[in-house]
């Protein structure tokens, strides 16, 4: 089976656009993948279309053939918008296959471990980008959102609760994120599992101080609390606190995590499935975390396909602990979405059609032009 084309969508999406990139084959099979970075688009729709003219041609099954072939193109070209690229194509390759053998990914992949997934909320708690901070946006509002989400049927839920500001946190800045997660852990009761986001913005001596004071609100886990270029100051973190460190967004392929998993730097990795090379490249790196008693939480670049890829994973790996999951931008997801994703009480249903088990809807893409985004975070405010 011969790849013929590659196409392109770029289309408008949550709080960022969505890159999809379809293969077509000349037995008539198309597979579809993501390559959603949140930002400069324009360098990974340039980056997959410089991979065109090797893929034309080549036989769709070999997946590992191109996979290397195509990662050896990042020597010069930059690992993150050639990974995402290359990411995929990984995953179109993979819908292809899955449809061609009439399987579910999945089954390609040691079968399934389950036949659904527990999820926790993202972009929830504010009133306008996922984690951009308003005057409205109160303690007392941001509980209130929370118990949206518990009566929608969530039992996790994660959010950055600080603001601006750098590496040191300022006492005004610290009382506001102590006070919302004291509200919504006081909205949402004991057995609701919190989730807090960092970003990266700390440096050890602020990440370990606001550990301590968020410990006694019990958080399910502590997300890159220090940027993650420096493991060895990651690994002193997570030594020094009662919390587990989650990571990985920032991090690619398997040889990023082996510094981090032989450092017991973090207990929870978060490869991104449009990040990191794909599918079989996130279950290899599972793979390693499993050895080490580490969970895998796959991070979610926020669109339908890597929501719908990341479902496949998870569906095979021992140490999955939880998945990602935007659900405010569910409505969006199943417009595009040829078979919809299924959502109940918490939990996402693995779908069980061949390859992907879904579809995009072109015609609904065209709808939906893609945003003029600034170029940098919006989370991350000023370093000082």
């Amino acid at each position: 089976m011969k790849i013929t084309d590659l196409r392109v969508f770029h289309t408008s999406g949550g709080h960022a656009n969505w890159i999809f990139v379809k293969l077509y084959t000349d037995e008539g099979i198309t597979g579809v993948g993501e390559s959603t970075m949140e930002r400069h688009d324009a360098v990974i729709i340039q980056a997959l279309e410089s991979f065109k003219d090797f893929l034309i041609g080549q036989d769709a099954h070999q997946i590992e053939y191109i996979w290397n072939s195509l990662y050896k193109q990042t020597f010069w070209y930059g690992q993150l918008i050639s990974l995402a690229a290359l990411s995929g194509i990984e995953q179109a390759l993979w819908d292809i296959k899955g449809q061609a053998l009439g399987v579910p990914i999945y089954e390609l992949l040691g079968g399934r471990l389950r036949n659904e997934v527990r999820v926790y909320s993202n972009a929830w708690a504010f009133q306008e980008v996922v984690t951009e901070t308003r005057p409205e946006d109160t303690p007392e509002s941001i509980a209130n959102r929370a118990q949206d989400m518990v009566s929608q049927g969530f039992t996790a839920m994660k959010w950055d609760p600080f603001r601006n500001g750098g590496q040191v946190i300022s006492k005004s800045e610290e009382k506001y994120a102590i006070n919302s997660v004291m509200a919504v852990r006081e909205a949402v009761g004991p057995d609701i599992d919190l989730l807090i986001e960092c970003h990266g913005r700390f440096n050890v001596f602020s990440a370990i101080r606001m550990a301590q004071k968020l410990e006694p609100f019990d958080p399910f886990f502590y997300e890159e609390p220090i940027p993650p270029d420096n493991i060895d100051a990651m690994a002193e973190v997570q030594r020094s606190i009662n919390l587990p460190i989650a990571t990985g967004e920032r991090l690619y392929t398997r040889w990023d995590f082996r510094p981090l998993l032989e450092k017991q730097a973090a207990r929870v990795i978060q490869p991104d499935i449009c990040h990191a090379g794909g599918i079989l490249e996130l279950k290899k790196i599972a793979a390693m975390a499993e050895a080490y008693y580490v969970s895998v939480q796959p991070h979610n670049s926020n669109g339908p396909i890597s929501t719908v890829a990341s479902l496949q994973l998870d569906a095979c790996i021992p140490n999955l602990l939880i998945q990602e999951f935007f659900y405010p931008y569910l409505e969006r997801y199943n417009q595009i979405l040829t078979v919809p994703l299924e959502y109940q009480d918490g939990h996402l249903k693995i779908p069980r059609g061949p390859g992907m088990g879904t579809d995009i809807n072109e015609n609904v893409i065209e709808q939906y032009p893609p945003m003029d985004l600034p170029h940098t975070a919006t989370w991350m405010g000023s370093y000082w």
